[in-house]
């Protein structure tokens, strides 16, 4: 999962819950792997994440917009007076945030959203709880604004043995 520059099956298998031609907000972006494929199906992205370098091919695209933050820096959310027809992330959790990033998921949009779980601390990194999602804590998220399309908290063994827990949901 970490680290794979081939876009995640779970972003991919449900990336048409994306309304055609939406703006997708790709969060803590890394190398740009979903900012591609959803390029790729036709939708303007923003891109966020503290370092932006991987990206740099795309800074001419008229319909990327790449903004170089970090998220993890107290400040207010970027994107409080925006929202967007898609919000991608993986690999992913700062919980301060959290809230913000579901909020920015515009009516009759998607939040795509897949990082490591508790338990992942048996295979390596990341192994601190701040940085991985407790049983049901995606659905407690998204839970009375979002319709649940799919949602798993389960071990994997590849690319490489991690726990995961993701989630595809429609907000209301």
């Amino acid at each position: 999962m970490h680290g794979d520059p081939r876009p995640s099956d779970w972003i991919v298998r449900h990336a048409g819950l994306v309304p055609e031609g939406g703006t997708v907000l790709d969060v803590a972006a890394g190398g740009g792997r979903h900012t591609r494929l959803f390029r790729r199906l036709g939708h303007p992205v923003v891109v966020v994440d503290i370092d932006i370098a991987g990206l740099a091919d795309l800074a001419g695209d008229p319909d990327v917009e790449l903004l170089r933050h970090d998220l993890e820096d107290g400040g207010p959310w970027l994107f409080a007076d925006r929202r967007f027809a898609g919000v991608i992330v993986t690999n992913y959790l700062w919980r301060p945030i959290l809230a913000d990033i579901v909020a920015s998921v515009a009516p009759g949009g998607a939040l795509l959203y897949e990082t490591f779980a508790a338990g992942n601390e048996r295979f390596g990194k990341p192994s601190n709880p701040d940085f991985l999602l407790q049983p049901g804590e995606l659905l407690d998220a998204v839970r009375g604004a979002f319709r649940i399309v799919a949602y798993e908290d389960i071990e994997l063994s590849e690319p490489r043995p991690a726990m995961v827990q993701r989630i595809a949901a429609l907000r209301s």
